[in-house]
């Protein structure tokens, strides 16, 4: 650890923010030394026999979590959508849904049969890569749609 002296206006300046700062649940402290040649150091351990505590903290400083406010209610004045609208706006999210996971699930299968074809013709490693890209993003949009279907009503 390298310790850089300071002036005695920034060591003390130094010292009052990091007693400001708010520090973990351990006990720790912020130490006030001076070096041989008369320099300040400030350290959060001791360097020297001629170090002084100058900032010491037994708990933890951070303020409890406020409560969140209750949410508003809906306002009776509010639009409200009727249940067979709603109904069909779902049917309709789910068919779009399905349409898109098929799709999907083609390009997948798609890909995975390039890379079939690019490691029978011997590539390199490197050039192989974009194809297992190609293969890994289509399974991640696949599993994204599944969780989107998993959600509807």
């Amino acid at each position: 650890m390298t310790h850089t002296p300071l002036s005695p206006l920034s060591a003390t300046l130094f010292a009052l923010s990091c007693a400001m700062l708010p520090l973990t649940a351990q006990a720790q402290s912020i130490y006030r030394c001076t070096d041989a040649n008369g320099g300040v150091l400030i350290s959060s351990s001791r360097v020297n026999k001629d170090c002084q505590a100058i900032a010491v903290d037994q708990h933890n400083t951070l303020p409890a979590p406020k409560a969140r406010a209750s949410a508003t209610p809906t306002p009776a004045s509010f639009p409200r959508v009727q249940d067979d609208t709603q109904k069909a706006r779902d049917g309709d999210r789910r068919h779009i849904l399905e349409q898109e996971l098929g799709g999907e699930q083609k390009k997948l299968e798609q890909a995975k049969k390039e890379l079939g074809e690019q490691e029978s013709k011997h590539a390199t490693p490197e050039q192989l890569t974009p194809y297992r890209e190609r293969i890994a993003q289509h399974e991640r949009n696949v599993q994204a749609i599944q969780k989107e279907l998993g959600n509807l009503r």
